[in-house]
C-alpha cells in the first residue's frame, strides 16, 4: 500500500476513531502516523488504539507510525468563589499562592516558579488569552497587576506567561509515568510539551534513550529565541500554532510557521504542521476553503506532515478529514509550482559522505528521472539526509527494524519496507530492484537509483550510489 504523494498525514485518535474499522478507514483514507493524546484518556484506551493500529498494520502489510503526544506542565489559577468572577479593565488585581477562594481582588495562582520568573512590565494572559493582565509589582509568592483586558475567569482556568522563560522541567510527573507507558507500548515518536529550550529534549533523551524518536512541539515563544539549537537536539519538529497564537499575536504565527519549517528542512529533521488545519469539519462535512489554503500552503512550504486533532478524534467526520486532507496534498503535488518552490527554498549539503551521497542523488533523480530511489538503512539516518533534499522521485526505505519503518512513516517521501539486510553489493542492488517492482514503484525497463552504506548494517555510513535498470521479464 504505497501512497501516490510525498507529505504524511498525522491524525489524532480519540473516542469517534477508536475502534478497529474506524482506524482502518483512516488509514485507506490515507492517514499514516497515529497521535496518541495523553492529555485525554486513560492508559488502557491507549493500550487498546495501540493494539488495534498494530492489528491494522498487520491487516494492510504498511509500517503505521504511532506517536504519543505528552500533557506537559499545565497552569491554572485556583477557583474562584461562585465558581467564576469578573475582571474590569483598568483594575487592580493580586495573583498570589493562598489557596482561598478568588474573587474580584485577588485569586490563588499555585505556581511559586510563574513568581520567580516575573518581573515589573511582564504580560499574564488567562483563559488562552482571553483576559490580560500587566505586572506592577511582584514577590516570590505574590504579583500586583492591572488588568488591561478583562472578562469573566472561572475556575482552574489557563495562565501564559510570554517572552518568559519559566524555570519549570517539561516533563511533569504525569508525563513520566505517561512517558514510561508508551515506551512500554512501543510508540514510535514521543511529541514534547512546554519546550522552552534545548536542554528540555536533552532532559527528556535521558529517559527516551533510543526507544523513540523526539519531537519536539515548537509552542512558546522562548523556543523560537533558540530555534535553531532546538531544531539541532531533536529528532523531528512540531509547529503548535494554538498555543503560539496564544502567547503571540496571530497575524505573526503563519510568518512563524514558514520560519519553523524552513529550519527543520535545512537541519533534515522531520516537521509536522499542526492545530485547526480543518476545524471546521469537527461538524461540518467539508472545510471552508481558507481551511483548504491552510493546508496547502503547509505543503508548498515542505512540510514532512500536517496533522488532524479534535477533526479526526472528536469530531462527526473523521474519515473524510483525512481523505480531503490527503486529496488536498495530492492536488499541490501535482502544481509545477510545488515542485518550483521547494527546489527554490533547497539549502546546501553538509560536507559529509552521506549528504554528499544524497545530494548527488538529487542531481541524478533530477537528469535521469528514475522510476524511484531506494534507500538502505539501519538507523533511518540516510533517508532522512535523502529526503532532506527532496528529489523528484519517491524514496523506498529497506530497513531490518520495524521501529525504524514505523519512524521513518512520518518523513517527506519516504516510504518504508522491513526487508532483511543484504549481504553482497550484488545482492543488494538486485534485491532493491526487485523490492521497487513489488512495491509498485518500478516497472520492468524503468532505472532504479540505489543509495546504502557498504558494507552493509552499520548506521550513518552511507557512501553508495548505484543506478541499476530493472531487468525484463523473461
Amino acid at each position: 500500500m504505497i501512497r501516490n504523494r510525498r507529505s504524511r498525514i498525522l491524525a489524532t485518535l480519540g473516542p469517534s476513531s477508536s475502534s478497529f474499522e474506524r482506524i482502518h478507514a483512516l488509514v485507506q483514507a490515507g492517514a499514516d502516523v497515529f497521535r496518541l493524546n495523553f492529555s485525554h484518556g486513560s492508559h488502557a484506551d491507549h493500550a487498546q488504539r495501540y493494539r488495534m493500529i498494530r492489528e491494522v498494520e498487520r491487516e494492510i502489510g504498511r509500517p503505521v507510525g504511532v506517536l504519543m503526544d505528552l500533557q506537559g506542565p499545565k497552569l491554572r489559577v485556583g477557583r474562584m468563589a461562585g465558581g467564576k468572577i469578573t475582571l474590569g479593565a483598568g483594575s487592580h488585581f493580586r495573583l498570589d499562592l493562598d489557596p482561598a477562594e478568588g474573587d474580584g481582588q485577588r485569586a490563588n495562582l499555585p505556581h511559586p516558579e510563574i513568581f520567580a520568573a516575573l518581573e515589573i512590565g511582564t504580560e499574564l494572559l488567562l483563559d488562552d488569552g482571553k483576559l490580560r493582565l500587566r505586572v506592577d509589582a511582584c514577590g516570590p509568592d505574590h504579583a500586583e497587576t492591572t488588568v488591561l483586558v478583562g472578562g469573566v475567569l472561572s475556575d482552574r482556568k489557563g495562565v501564559n506567561v510570554p517572552g518568559v522563560v519559566l524555570p519549570i522541567s517539561p516533563l511533569t510527573e504525569k508525563d513520566r509515568a505517561d512517558l514510561a507507558f508508551g515506551l512500554s507500548l512501543g510508540v514510535d515518536w514521543v511529541a514534547l510539551s512546554f519546550v522552552q529550550r534545548p536542554q528540555d529534549i536533552i532532559e527528556a533523551r535521558e529517559l527516551v534513550g533510543d526507544q523513540a524518536w523526539i519531537m519536539a512541539k515548537l509552542e512558546k515563544p522562548a523556543a523560537i529565541a533558540c530555534l535553531e539549537e532546538i531544531v539541532a537536539v531533536a529528532d523531528g519538529i512540531m509547529v503548535a500554532r494554538g498555543d503560539l497564537g496564544v502567547e503571540l499575536p496571530p497575524q505573526q504565527v503563519p510568518i512563524l510557521q514558514r520560519r519553523i519549517v524552513h529550519a527543520a528542512r535545512r537541519a533534515g529533521r522531520p516537521v509536522v504542521v499542526a492545530t485547526q488545519m480543518l476545524e471546521s469539519m469537527i461538524t461540518a462535512p467539508v472545510p471552508t476553503r481558507a481551511e483548504v489554503s491552510d493546508v496547502a500552503t503547509a505543503i508548498y512550504e515542505g512540510a514532512d506532515a500536517v496533522m488532524l486533532s479534535a477533526e479526526s478524534a472528536s469530531g462527526q467526520y473523521p474519515v473524510e478529514s483525512v481523505a480531503i486532507m490527503d486529496n488536498i496534498i495530492k492536488e499541490v503535488e501535482q502544481d509545477p509550482a510545488w515542485r518550483t518552490g521547494l527546489d527554490a527554498s533547497h539549502t546546501p549539503a553538509e560536507a559529509t559522505t552521506s549528504d554528499a551521497i544524497c545530494c548527488a542523488l538529487r542531481r541524478v533523480a533530477g537528469l535521469l528521472a528514475p522510476a524511484a530511489t531506494v534507500a538502505y538503512t539501519v538507523s533511518g539516518s540516510s533517508c532522512l539526509r535523502a529526503s532532506r533534499e527532496r528529489p523528484v522521485t519517491p524514496i523506498l526505505a529497506l530497513t531490518p527494524h520495524n521501529e525504524i519503518a514505523r519512524r521513518l512513516a512520518l518523513v517527506w517521501g519516504v516510504h518504508p519496507v522491513r526487508f532483511e539486510e543484504a549481504k553482497t553489493l550484488n545482492e543488494m542492488v538486485a534485491d532493491a530492484a526487485q523490492a521497487a517492482v513489488r512495491c509498485q514503484l518500478a516497472a520492468p525497463g524503468d532505472e532504479v537509483v540505489v543509495i546504502a552504506g557498504f558494507p552493509s548494517g552499520q548506521p550513518g555510513s552511507t557512501n553508495l550510489l548505484h543506478v541499476v535498470r530493472v531487468p525484463q521479464r523473461d
